[in-house]
């Protein structure tokens, strides 16, 4: 498709005269078991490219694409792997080395090891190396650290180089908001523009390969992990995953600042019960493959080098030893030839899950389900050889998982280039890198609440109090998972509002601690309150509440800072609450009477410079909620794309409809919600036609105007519901999104293609279908509301 914006002017686009809705009996028309069509997907809106900040990336080998590749990997059939191509000249090199492996030379290339926290490679590491026993690292950084490996890694008999991975995942040294976060943005190209930061500081530092971008869609702000992903869509999270890759991989990994990007957590991680790390996942086929699957595929088909495997068994199976998704889907029907590593010792925790009876077990199923590295534990390597003497592994297996770890690193160049080059780590934290982060953090705000003008902030205010445990906190702008980030280079909020606020009294007072639940003394925070003309409060999770292993059961402000907002409300100064998160928190309070609620997430490095550029007004807040945030925790799971039910919830008079007694259904801030300094209108939607087959497509087309005073960028999504199917299905589905910039007063056409294939969904037999009838068609600003129309499919 070829979404675009033009001017409104002359005649609207054409559309059908016949208006009447038309419904007609279920047919099927379409099935294709080959795995090539993503649900949903190819129904995507031009989203314009990060701007000045950005281009200082492009020189450094950001390559193209844009959004018109975003369109091409995100569409039914389009698949882009030219950055992994693996040729003739790389098969006959890893085929002459193979030859010439011993068993055990083979069994240590299937094994990851890590260093020490701070990145040195200790002894022992040292020692494997050496002898041809480790294939690859896990968090040995630094040019100095990696050299050092691996020359006694080309020191070993056959001299096969390491290849060095780290979690970078929302950047290296220069820290950019969580991707919980950028993915509010609705900007691929600003998410694409942060990985290309990334890729270019880690590789500096001699990392070629990370373990991002983490695909998981989720449901359950309950989950710790759910500030690494891009939230609750499928359609959304695979547009943010292929930005992710390609700003990794660039166009060909073997250059120096490109590396292996790697999705995770395969499969439906996000999935887990309770939102409870870790733990198991009951899904249907029909959900896995229109919910949880699209955003690995769409990795898979931009090209990504590497597929992490998940903790989580799927229906009684651990994904770690699962053949039905490393074997049948994942090389099968989508043709992925590339690498596949365990996570964290997953290959061992068969036996805890109960999948395999000890840790030679362990290794047999996950070798022959698929998984070729094995992270940190060793059953591989000390059960290999046992395994293969007893015929429970075939030397192909073998030999194909050791082929696929060599051509991953002939790809990424570290057969002809093993040693990082010192002097490139001039390029850490650099002032450009930093400009692009600054962007970000501005851009991945969302504004969720502006009473009466609250927001933006007069410049000439003479006395500013910054309240609340994490204004001042350099860890807990920069998150979780921050790479090789450091506290002390981040910019926090009390540092960003005295630089925009040179002239002016900027006081500091904690208020109460982030997370201890004895009772705080606030009579400080009230003090500097009444002392103060405007108070700005800073509260939230510190980062280390989210993130792995980082779960909470209840999703409110954590200690006693709901009581420090209320406390400093009562004092009857004007204030603006910032929140600092990783999840989508229940905050019914804050939600209904603070005058003005910022969601600013973890922002990273720039956290205040861009917090107050946000503030001041120098940048117009343009985020949308990528997660949904309820009105209270026992909501969860919660989405905007359920099902209607055979009861949904009409009448609030009503007791027998699916609601709650105690709670409306609605969430607090629903999917694609934010707030602006402007105004936007949207008007004159329009369908190109009203019918269309199964092979055709149709343009649906409105106008968005600026009516504010200030220019401002509005973020149109597209959404449709299939209204009678073969199997229930949600109530709205994303279909496309364009963020559009306009000036006070500019109107722009917004437009988008909609294929018929485009309307289908898988079934439980993991069949595509799709189906005559007819589809509600809205255009809006949030998942809720919109202009709306139908279209008939025959």
């Amino acid at each position: 498709m070829t979404p675009r914006s033009t001017p409104p002017g002359g005649a609207q686009p054409p559309t059908d005269p016949d208006d009447r809705p038309r419904v007609s009996r279920r047919t099927l028309l379409k099935g294709t078991v080959g795995g090539a069509t993503l649900a949903g997907a190819g129904l995507t809106g031009l989203v314009d490219p990060l701007t000045a900040a950005a281009a200082s990336t492009a020189s450094a080998g950001a390559g193209s694409g844009g959004s018109a590749a975003l369109a091409d990997a995100l569409g039914s059939t389009a698949v882009d792997r030219t950055a992994t191509a693996v040729t003739p000249e790389i098969r006959r090199k890893v085929d002459a080395l193979l030859a010439r492996m011993t068993l055990q030379e083979k069994l240590g290339q299937l094994q990851m090891q890590g260093g020490d926290v701070d990145g040195a490679p200790n002894d022992d590491l040292v020692s494997l190396a050496r002898r041809g026993m480790v294939g690859t690292t896990l968090g040995v950084r630094g040019a100095a650290n990696v050299n050092k490996l691996q020359r006694a890694a080309l020191a070993s008999r056959l001299g096969i180089p390491l290849l060095f991975a780290f979690d970078v995942i929302h950047g290296y040294r220069t820290i950019f908001p969580t991707p919980l976060g950028e993915s509010a943005s609705w900007d691929p190209s600003l998410a694409r523009a942060a990985a290309r930061v990334a890729a270019v500081e880690a590789t500096a530092a001699g990392i070629r390969w990370t373990f991002a971008p983490m695909a998981d869609v989720t449901h359950d702000a309950r989950w710790g992990r759910i500030v690494e992903g891009a939230g609750e869509d499928p359609y959304l999270g695979s547009a943010f995953a292929v930005a992710r890759v390609r700003g990794f991989q660039g166009s060909d990994i073997s250059a120096p600042q490109n590396m292996a990007a790697c999705v995770k957590h395969f499969a439906a991680y996000g999935g887990v019960e309770s939102g409870r790390e870790y733990n198991t996942v009951d899904v249907s086929v029909e959900r896995l493959w229109n919910t949880y699957l699209p955003p690995y595929h769409a990795a898979v088909n931009a090209g990504v080098a590497t597929v992490m495997t998940s903790f989580n068994d799927i229906s009684g199976v651990p994904s770690t030893g699962n053949p039905e998704l490393l074997q049948d889907i994942l090389r099968g029907r989508w043709a992925f030839d590339g690498l596949v590593v365990s996570d964290y010792t997953s290959v061992l925790e068969l036996v805890a899950h109960g999948y395999a009876a000890d840790p030679a077990d362990a290794a047999r199923l996950a070798l022959t389900a698929g998984t070729d590295i094995e992270m940190v534990s060793t059953t591989y390597h000390d059960n290999g050889r046992e395994l293969l003497l007893s015929k429970e592994i075939t030397r192909r297996q073998l030999d194909d998982a050791v082929r696929r770890v060599l051509t991953l690193k002939h790809l990424t160049g570290m057969f002809d280039r093993p040693f990082a080059t010192p002097a490139r780590e001039s390029v850490l934290l650099s002032a450009a890198n930093r400009a692009v982060a600054r962007r970000a953090v501005a851009d991945s705000v969302v504004l969720l609440r502006n009473e009466g003008g609250a927001l933006p902030l007069s410049p000439g205010i003479a006395k500013i109090a910054v309240i609340g445990p994490l204004a001042d906190s350099g860890a807990d702008m920069i998150g979780s998972w921050s790479g090789d980030g450091r506290a002390e280079d981040s910019v926090t909020v009390l540092a960003g509002l005295k630089a925009a606020y040179p002239s002016a009294t900027v006081t500091y007072t904690q208020g109460c601690d982030p997370v201890a639940t004895t009772a705080p003394d606030l009579a400080p925070a009230v003090a500097a309150a009444a002392a103060a003309d405007l108070v700005v409060l800073v509260v939230g999770e510190p980062a280390a509440l989210s993130g792995e292993a980082s779960a909470r059961s209840d999703i409110g402000l954590p200690g006693h800072q709901e009581q420090l907002v209320e406390t400093v409300a009562a004092v009857g100064k004007p204030y603006v609450v910032v929140l600092v998160t990783g999840r989508p928190l229940a905050l019914p309070w804050i939600a209904e009477h603070a005058p003005a609620l910022l969601v600013a997430w973890h922002p990273g490095t720039e956290a205040g410079n861009g917090i107050a550029d946000v503030l001041l007004g120098k940048v117009n807040p343009s985020g949308k909620l990528t997660a949904e945030f309820p009105r209270a925790v026992g909501q969860l799971p919660l989405y905007y794309s359920h099902r209607s039910t055979g009861r949904p919830f009409t009448d609030p008079t009503q007791k027998y409809q699916s609601r709650y007694l105690d709670v409306d259904n609605s969430p607090q801030f629903p999917f694609g919600f934010g707030l602006s300094y402007t105004t936007f209108e949207l008007s004159r939607l329009s369908l190109s036609r009203r019918t269309i087959g199964s092979g055709g497509s149709v343009t649906v087309t409105a106008a968005v105007k600026n009516t504010g005073t200030s220019a401002g960028a509005e973020v149109v999504q597209l959404y449709f519901r299939d209204k009678v199917a073969s199997l229930t299905q949600p109530v709205r589905r994303l279909a496309g999104f364009h963020k559009v910039q306009l000036a006070p007063g500019q109107s722009r056409w917004v437009t988008f293609t909609v294929r018929g294939s485009d309307l289908g969904f898988f079934d439980n037999a993991a069949r595509k279908r799709v189906e005559a009838g007819e589809f509600d068609i809205w255009v809006g600003n949030s998942s809720t509301g919109g202009l709306h129309t139908t279209l008939h499919l025959r």
